[in-house]
């Protein structure tokens, strides 16, 4: 009997110490392995590592620089008038667009007009002087040329036609003076563009001193962007400038990363600063965009993209596969005997979606872009397939379906 109980005693013990290396030793070792197609495991070798790999690709890849621009109307005027007197009249409405010569106002125009026929009663007065002055003139030349009179006379006559014509001149520029004085109460935009709101009604008096005007007319179409960059961007601009037209992308203000932004209008590169501005080191661009939409607004703060130029055939890999050390930028390149192997990397372009490496890396090599901390030169890795979301897939055309 008692060696029966310890037979079942040593076959408990033994039947327990199997689950134990089953449960806690062998399985954890077995399940980290990758997954495959549909979230199901598949057993790794207890001494690798699992990782997600991507392939280094090359191709042309447009370089961008990001900078935050304030939105200018291409011209801004604001309507003053240029003589005083009662507001009589409105034609215009607020926010209206309005054509270049488009009356927009009207002064009370009697006095000036009184003014205008005055002058012209003026000139007509000195003109009929003038022609009787001419005749004596004529009278005198000939009388001297007999003898019958003095060479004095003569020479007085002549200088009474040349006052008097001085005189009718002078009225001329009294009219002319008059007449413009008299445009000046019929108030017209002088560029095109759209009004903004009014400052002044009907029946008020307005005066050519007064501060704030009519109303300010700004032009949307087109419309300009100023922008800043850092100055260690101006050899690249001058450059892409050199080269050709220099696109721009106007994109709103958001928390979504640049890439992921709609782009409201594109344009081009107009105007380079002439200087750094020493109290911030950076340097001012201005960008002119058509706007055919209207979806520029002056005032309003927008981020810029300038495309400073395109790499040609760049080995490109996604910006996580770059790691950092103490000696500089690495990935861990992956071969065809799964074994994970340091390798220092020059970076020449970095942004949220692509990392461009001038030196390090060939075209078609495998680099490690999930599980590199667990990483050293040399070791063993096993290749992960991540599982399909759960979510909605896209289709062709951009829509949506539910998985099934």
């Amino acid at each position: 009997m008692r060696r029966l109980i310890l037979l079942l005693v040593l076959l408990a013990a033994a039947a327990g110490g199997g689950g134990y290396w089953w449960f806690y030793l062998r399985a954890p070792a077995e399940t980290a392995g990758a997954q495959a197609p549909g979230g199901r495991r598949r057993f790794a070798p207890p001494d690798s590592i699992p990782v997600l790999l991507a392939n280094a690709e090359a191709r042309n890849v447009p370089i961008w620089l990001d900078g935050l621009g304030t939105v200018q109307a291409s011209a801004s005027v604001v309507v003053r008038p240029m003589v005083d007197g009662p507001l009589v009249e409105l034609r215009y409405r607020e926010g209206q667009d309005v054509a270049v010569g488009d009356v927009l106002a009207r002064i009370d125009s009697r006095s000036y007009q009184a003014n205008l026929d005055a002058a012209l009663a003026r000139k007509q007065q000195d003109e009929a002087q003038l022609a009787n002055a001419r005749l004596d003139a004529a009278r005198y030349a000939r009388l001297a040329a007999t003898a019958y009179t003095s060479a004095q006379q003569a020479d007085t006559a002549r200088a009474q036609v040349a006052q008097l014509e001085a005189q009718v001149a002078g009225d001329q520029a009294q009219i002319d003076q008059a007449r413009t004085q008299l445009s000046y109460t019929t108030i017209t935009a002088p560029i095109a563009g759209r009004v903004g709101i009014r400052n002044v009604d009907v029946g008020n008096i307005v005066r050519a001193s007064d501060a704030n005007g009519l109303a300010t007319i700004a032009t949307l179409r087109p419309i300009n962007v100023q922008f800043t960059l850092p100055q260690q961007a101006l050899a690249a601009v001058r450059a892409a400038m050199a080269a050709g037209e220099v696109e721009v992308l106007a994109l709103p203000q958001a928390n979504a990363p640049v890439t992921e932004r709609e782009v409201l209008d594109r344009g081009v590169l107009t105007v380079l600063d002439n200087q750094v501005d020493p109290s911030t080191g950076t340097i001012k661009l201005k960008a002119t965009f058509a706007n055919d939409r209207l979806v520029l607004w002056p005032g309003a703060f927008v981020t810029v993209r300038l495309r400073a130029r395109v790499w040609r055939d760049a080995v490109t890999v996604p910006p996580v596969a770059v790691q950092r050390g103490p000696r500089g930028a690495f990935v861990f390149v992956v071969g065809d005997e799964m074994k994970a192997e340091r390798r220092p990397v020059t970076v020449g372009h970095e942004d949220l979606t692509v990392a461009i490496l001038a030196e390090g890396l060939k075209p078609g090599e495998r680099v490690v872009v999930d599980g590199a901390s667990r990483l050293s030169d040399g070791t063993k890795v096993t290749v992960t397939i991540p599982a399909r979301p759960a979510g909605p897939r896209p289709v062709a055309g951009g829509r949506e379906r539910p998985p099934g």
